[in-house]
């Protein structure tokens, strides 16, 4: 039985209520000291504040008796407070195991790297001796009635997003929007860092997690890193193992299943599950991943058994750990993503529908925090059990926000420029393309049925699964007979296309690439991928986008707003006369000269190289200084000595201070 304070219990309640399916079935709940702030109840999770607070100060609820919360619901606050520290020290008089339990900022002021084989250390930037840990970030430096009230200006719709109305609280809304000055200021800092003519060879893992759509443009930019001279490792699901290593990169397995991640992402319309069940997928999904991100980086290879040490981690937001391994490792962290993560003024959240422009910066504020409420305690757990680390506060942004890393977005600034308050740190690099269809034998009945006669219509969606594949596919075949075309149709994942009897007008394709398929096409209809969305603009077809989940909304948003094609259809919505009408709009010719107009655009941009460069660009500026050796710590000082052997002990990169 728990009891606490009437104000807090209502406050968790309503939580409760709102958010259920953020929170894990077994609850744990931790009442924490604040010095400043007072008593604090807390679901899961652990609050370490930075300059009020040690682990030596949290107590579990398991260890306070009845009678002393009932004195604290009486008013004897002191007298509560002073038994609390007292059952503090007795219950923590072990401190926690690990460097980082000792040190109250985790990142140290320099990062162990390889050069040609030597070793090395590089400082830090400007940007990144700012407030290492993030615990003071904004909804830090809010009373807990604010946070109260943020969350009840929060929504979440059917189709997965996260709606934010400012109008519910006016009042709240104004105070909380005054915190956007301090993001932007820190943001448009400036770096030390420059571009470098001569730059060092590093041992870089690449974590991504996601579909094959996802994987591909990282697997590009892996490619030409390894042009530079670093080893680079590409760390992503099993399933892409020959597909990482036929494009000649080394390939480690992640934890967790693509398909089963995008089944759950349709089911759930985004990535916040909608029930119990969906919970407990979401979490033995997470879980597995995250326990595999440190092996991603440290391990040595699985075949040939060469060891390996990251020195550099480049990763996907979807990643979920990888800030967390970076900090234990004490590397630089570059994110690279094909959607906004970046809080702006211009648009709002892929992830967030937000009916007043005022609020589209706080909608990833908003976003980053309902992610870390359903993935903190997995974090958590791993942070203590694998990592070492202190745990992170439950309504810290810490693991959530990436406004404080280096940021590379892999969209054409044709498509979406780069937002004016997105400051030094944030790069819109390009598209990032892996041109398959250069060394692509199509098969040859396609060529022939391709060449028999005019540029067919695409349908296709990727690795989306479909609830119901013979009506889709139902769908698709009459508005292609309502239109008079002909049509490829691309099974993908969903198993699209099972016909018993296939029309000569149409063609059913097993698997193609799309950067050889799609000119031969007269316009496209997908589910708006951000890869697939590229290729497409690209190859300089108009484009019907079938949005399931997520940023494919966002993109199919983009699409319409540049005239490139019709309003996007909702999977759920796709009727024969929508996709009818939306497959006439791209056939016309003022629609076509648009796509062919953004098509010559992309003919100057070079994403991957841009990205390279971003990669570059933001690592430490200093050039690397030697390490002292582990063969002279007989003569190293107290705190180096310690350093060294805590790195012997936790297998980490701190051979030097």
């Amino acid at each position: 039985m728990v009891t606490a304070f009437l104000g807090t219990v209502q406050f968790c309640y309503r939580l409760e209520v709102r958010a259920f399916f953020f929170l894990s079935a077994k609850l744990e709940l931790v009442l924490l000291l604040d010095v400043n702030c007072g008593l604090i109840l807390q679901l899961g999770g652990v609050r370490v504040l930075e300059s009020q607070m040690s682990t030596d100060e949290l107590v579990t609820v398991d260890n306070i008796s009845q009678d002393e919360l009932e004195s604290t619901s009486s008013g004897k606050e002191e007298d509560w407070r002073e038994n609390l520290e007292q059952k503090s020290s007795e219950t923590n008089s072990t401190p926690g195991v690990g460097l980082d339990h000792f040190i109250p900022k985790p990142v140290g002021t320099g990062r162990n790297l390889l050069v040609a084989n030597h070793g090395g250390m590089f400082s830090r930037s400007i940007m990144e001796k700012w407030d290492s840990p993030r615990l003071n970030l904004i909804l830090d430096r809010l009373s807990e009635c604010e946070k109260q009230n943020l969350i009840n200006l929060v929504k979440l719709q059917n189709d997965g997003t996260v709606e934010v109305d400012l109008e519910k609280d006016e009042h709240v809304a104004s105070e909380l929007l005054k915190f956007q000055s301090f993001e932007e200021s820190t943001m448009n800092g400036t770096l030390i860092s420059e571009s470098k003519e001569s730059v060092p060879r590093l041992q870089i893992v690449i974590l991504v997690v996601g579909t094959r759509g996802d994987v591909q443009p990282f697997l590009a930019i892996a490619k030409k890193l390894q042009e530079y001279g670093h080893r680079v490792r590409l760390a992503t699901h099993a399933t892409f193992d020959t597909f990482i290593k036929s494009a000649g990169v080394d390939f480690y397995p992640l934890g967790g299943d693509p398909r089963a991640l995008a089944g759950y992402m349709a089911r759930n319309k985004g990535i916040i599950p909608s029930g119990p069940t969906e919970i407990s997928f979401q979490r033995k999904q997470l879980k597995v991943i995250i326990d595999s991100l440190l092996p991603a980086c440290i391990a040595p290879d699985l075949e040939s058994g060469v060891p390996f040490r990251a020195q550099a981690i480049i990763a996907n937001p979807t990643a979920c750990g990888h800030t967390h391994v970076a900090e234990a490792l004490r590397v630089p962290l570059h994110i690279f993503f094909t959607m906004p993560w970046t809080p702006t003024y211009e648009f709002s959240h892929p992830l967030a529908r937000v009916p007043q422009s005022a609020g589209y910066w706080l909608s990833y504020i908003i976003v980053d925090l309902l992610i870390w409420w359903g993935i903190r305690g997995i974090i958590n757990d791993f942070r203590k059990r694998k990592l070492k680390l202190a745990p992170v506060a439950y309504f810290s942004m810490y693991s959530g926000s990436i406004s404080h890393l280096p940021t590379g977005y892999m969209w054409s600034p044709h498509v979406v420029p780069k937002p004016s308050d997105w400051g030094p740190l944030v790069d819109v690099v390009g598209y990032c393309f892996l041109n398959l269809g250069s060394k692509y034998q199509p098969q040859e009945d396609l060529i022939q049925w391709i060449q028999k006669g005019s540029k067919p219509l695409y349908f296709g969606f990727g690795s989306m699964p479909l609830d119901d594949p013979k009506r889709t596919t139902d769908v698709i075949m009459e508005a292609i007979k309502d239109t008079g075309q002909r049509g490829i149709i691309d099974r993908g994942w969903g198993n699209l296309g099972n016909l018993a009897e296939v029309p000569d007008n149409v063609f059913v394709l097993e698997e193609c690439p799309h950067d050889w398929l799609f000119p031969q096409c007269s316009a496209l209809v997908h589910h708006g991928g951000a890869g697939t969305t590229a290729t497409g603009l690209k190859a300089g077809c108009p484009t019907t986008i079938v949005p399931f989940f997520g940023d494919q909304f966002f993109w199919g948003d983009r699409i319409y707003q540049k005239g490139l094609g019709p309003a996007p259809i909702p999977i759920s919505q796709l009727s024969l006369d929508n996709l009818s009408n939306s497959i006439k709009f791209m056939l016309q010719p003022e629609v076509k000269s648009r796509a062919m107009e953004i098509a010559k655009l992309f003919e100057t941009e070079d994403g991957v190289t841009a990205a390279v460069d971003a990669f570059h660009r933001h690592l430490p500026s200093e050039l690397p200084l030697p390490t002292p050796s582990p063969m002279v710590e007989d003569h190293a000082n107290p705190l180096q000595w310690l350093f060294i052997q805590l790195g012997k002990l936790c297998t980490l990169p701190c051979g030097g201070v």
